[in-house]
């Protein structure tokens, strides 16, 4: 293994135990380290909104500015100051969820094939937030704005691109007036507009993107920085001074940590590391990486329109459009650089059903890799040739804990590339052939490969979206669903032994739904 995914390998375990460790506490549904991405939006909203309350209520002008802020902080603090603490906290939040969004994408491998284009939009994303922060720092316009302007337009002067230096305007008092405060402002507001196009650009080809995170979730961390607020409330610095050199700063480190780095070193120092940094992240989709699996075939002669698939694609890799010999008609059709090979939508289409009576079974749509006829064949094949009772159908997934090893005389494995390949009819069809239970796997909520494998999956054996599994003549109680990541194969087989000894208490021929003989005495 080379060095770099060695790294990568070894930050993945860390950042997986760290997850499990939060699911321990607050569930995954209200676990940060799995819905970073929300919670960023959501302090952003936070900034936004807050930010616009004070532009509003802010005196303009170069001299002006520093007083009206004064008296919002101190002297309406219970409004004023409340929403400007929570403006400065909800952006150092940002950036740390942002940080950490971005290293636990970079882990999890998350950054070429059909996911090149998010990560690469998201590269400018990280330059307009620590553009945008850093211009709110200038516009309150104090000793640390100060200090941030200069220190900035020296940054800049490095660049051949002013006829004058940048730093000249910041020589005498006199130099600045409302002129400069209006210009602070177009960059305060314009900078954050351009964050959301590029946002927007971001989740381009993201289906139903998650921007706001769970209840909980939010209200949790609206609740941690009010109370960050209201405990460290945040001040201005003394007015700014041209004529004096601020000392003893209070810094943000999350957002002004450049000018210390840029003193350290150089402009030069500094452009060569964020340029560096930079291009590291752009040319990380280019390196070589595992060749991806064949996208999914649509059969006209077996897609009905009915969209599910386009629906379920969690990256808009399916499109819907007319029929060319059914007018009236939809047909869906892939687009190849947008699809994941993933098979979620093989296990939306209602003619993926192995009920159906045919020798080889041709659906809508399918995974060149892991047909469903194959699926039906290996499932037939592998239950026939179970000899321990209870006999167990376990359906893992390639991306979660390996369910692999689990394979005995008693338990008969199929992985699939994501558990949203399985359509649910699978789950009937195994215990009429034969099988006293069905253990379905996946990975974790938050951590799926391919976003809503286990959420459609589950949704679709709960009878919440189609195609569901029909549970009239279902016993529930043969079916088990278990969650768990790659490094979870401990609790993947604790969750079979439990299983076991259930069905064990239940007897084999109890509830059991009519078997179904005509296809498997077909086939042997």
């Amino acid at each position: 293994m080379s060095p770099f995914n060695a790294f990568r390998e070894g930050g993945l375990s860390v950042q997986q135990r760290i997850e499990s460790f939060f699911d321990g506490l607050f569930g995954a549904a209200g676990n940060p380290w799995r819905h970073l991405g929300a919670l960023g939006f959501y302090f952003a909203w936070l900034a936004m909104g807050t930010g616009i309350y004070l532009f509003i209520v802010l005196d303009t002008g170069i001299e002006d500015v520093y007083t009206s802020i004064n008296y919002y902080t101190h002297e309406q603090w219970w409004l004023g100051g409340i929403l400007r603490s929570l403006h400065r906290y909800s952006a150092d939040a940002l950036v740390a969820v942002m940080l950490l969004h971005l290293a636990r994408e970079f882990f999890y491998g998350r950054y070429h094939g059909f996911r090149w284009f998010s990560w690469i939009t998201g590269v400018p994303v990280i330059w307009l937030v620590y553009a945008s922060g850093i211009g709110g720092y200038w516009l309150v316009w104090d000793k640390l704005g100060q200090f941030s302007a200069i220190a900035s337009a020296e940054w800049f002067d490095w660049l051949p691109i002013f006829a004058d230096p940048a730093t000249r305007n910041f020589l005498m008092p006199e130099s600045l007036n409302d002129r400069f405060f209006s210009l602070l402002v177009f960059l305060h507001i314009g900078i954050p507009l351009l964050l959301m196009l590029a946002l927007w650009a971001h989740l381009l080809r993201v289906s139903r993107p998650n921007v706001f995170p769970s209840r909980a979730l939010g209200w949790g961390s609206f609740a941690m920085l009010l109370a960050l607020s209201l405990a460290k409330p945040t001040v201005s610095h003394g007015r700014a001074d041209l004529a004096v050199v601020p000392t003893a700063l209070d810094f943000d480190w999350y957002y002004l940590f450049i000018h210390p780095l840029m003193y350290l070193t150089s402009p030069a120092g500094l452009w060569a590391i964020a340029g560096a940094l930079t291009l590291l992240l752009l040319v990380l989709p280019l390196l070589p990486h595992r060749k991806q699996e064949p996208i999914a075939v649509v059969n006209p002669l077996n897609c009905n329109g009915c969209r599910r698939c386009f629906e379920d694609c969690p990256f808009t890799a399916v499109v819907m459009e007319p029929h060319p010999d059914k007018p009236g008609h939809e047909l869906a059709r892939v687009i190849p650089d947008l699809c994941a090979s993933c098979g979620i939508c093989a296990g939306a289409c209602p003619s993926s059903t192995p009920f159906r009576s045919v020798e080889e079974l041709v659906t809508g749509i399918d995974m060149p890799r892991q047909p469903v006829s194959k699926l039906r064949e290996e499932m037939e094949r592998k239950i026939a040739a179970l000899a321990v009772s209870p006999k167990i159908v376990v359906f893992g997934c390639e991306c979660a804990a390996d369910a692999r090893r689990l394979e005995s005389a008693g338990t008969a494995v199929l992985n699939l590339m994501c558990s949203g390949l399985l359509p649910p009819s699978f789950v009937e069809y195994a215990l009429r052939g034969g099988a006293d239970g069905v253990l379905v796997a996946g990975c974790r909520e938050g951590s799926c490969a391919y976003r809503f494998g286990t959420q459609w999956t589950e949704q679709r054996l709960r009878g919440a979206r189609e195609p569901h599994l029909r549970t009239a003549n279902m016993p529930l109680e043969r079916l088990r669903l278990a969650w768990a990541d790659p490094h979870e194969s401990g609790s993947l087989e604790t969750a079979l032994n439990e299983f076991r000894k259930h069905l064990q208490t239940l007897g084999a021929d109890e509830k059991r739904p009519r078997a179904y003989t005509r296809r498997i005495a077909h086939h042997g």
